[in-house]
């Protein structure tokens, strides 16, 4: 997979995602990231990206000839992404559908955001991670690029382990236990020291449903409604 970040901030890239399984996946070529300085095109010799929202109000507004610019340059097709916390909710649904694409192109919104022409231009989509604000798209970008990574071919050690962790099928993953078998009194619940597979899967499934159903009501009714289909 081929990212390119355009961003005021590129020496923020790749982050985090240059450690753990994310870093070694970048380093073994599994993909590929391309970090774009939007004030590479900016027209003065201050490197101003941004401007007054028309018809006023606090902040400002990314300009639409500068971010245009930059654009035309480097998106040469695939999914154009704009993070933004009006865009539809990132989820694992959607974080498998990104990860089954060839090229990501990420918008990193900054100020009050940015001048809808250009968006619709480009023909951009926005994606939130959730209904809250932060100072920037880098840290979404980020967050959203880690999810869709680590579904791509080989980046994983075990495939497997995907298939039960949480929201793969509207369930949050049951509880782990490790070494010792007992720790400061409490012990490792008894069936998981069974060695009876079926037993084991079917308490891990029980205890998944009652997690799901405590903590999360929105997501044990999608549960639900999916086991009538």
């Amino acid at each position: 997979m081929k990212v390119k970040v355009l961003t005021i901030f590129p020496e923020l890239f790749p982050g985090f995602l240059g450690y753990s399984l994310t870093g070694k996946a970048l380093a073994d070529g599994k993909w590929s990231l391309d970090a774009v300085n939007i004030r590479d095109f900016a027209f003065d010799k201050h490197g101003s990206v941004d401007d007054t929202p028309t018809g006023g109000g606090a902040g400002m507004v990314m300009r639409p000839d500068v971010l245009g610019a930059a654009l035309k340059e480097h998106y040469h097709g695939g999914r154009l992404i704009n993070m933004s916390p009006r865009g539809k909710t990132l989820d694992q649904k959607l974080v498998h559908e990104l990860s089954q694409e060839k090229e990501l192109t990420i918008i990193c919104s900054r100020f009050e955001g940015i001048d809808e022409r250009v968006l619709e231009a480009f023909g951009a989509e926005d994606i939130s991670i959730g209904d809250y604000i932060l100072t920037g798209g880098e840290q979404a970008a980020q967050i959203m690029l880690d999810a869709v990574i680590r579904l791509l071919p080989g980046v994983l050690g075990n495939s497997c382990s995907v298939d039960e962790e949480s929201f793969e099928n509207n369930l949050l993953e049951y509880p782990q236990y490790t070494k010792p078998a007992v720790w400061e009194g409490r012990e490792t619940p008894e069936v998981l020291l069974s060695g009876h597979h079926k037993n084991i899967a079917d308490w891990r499934l029980q205890e998944a449903q009652k997690a799901t159903k405590a903590r999360r009501p929105d997501l044990w009714k999608k549960y639900l409604d999916s086991k009538k289909n």
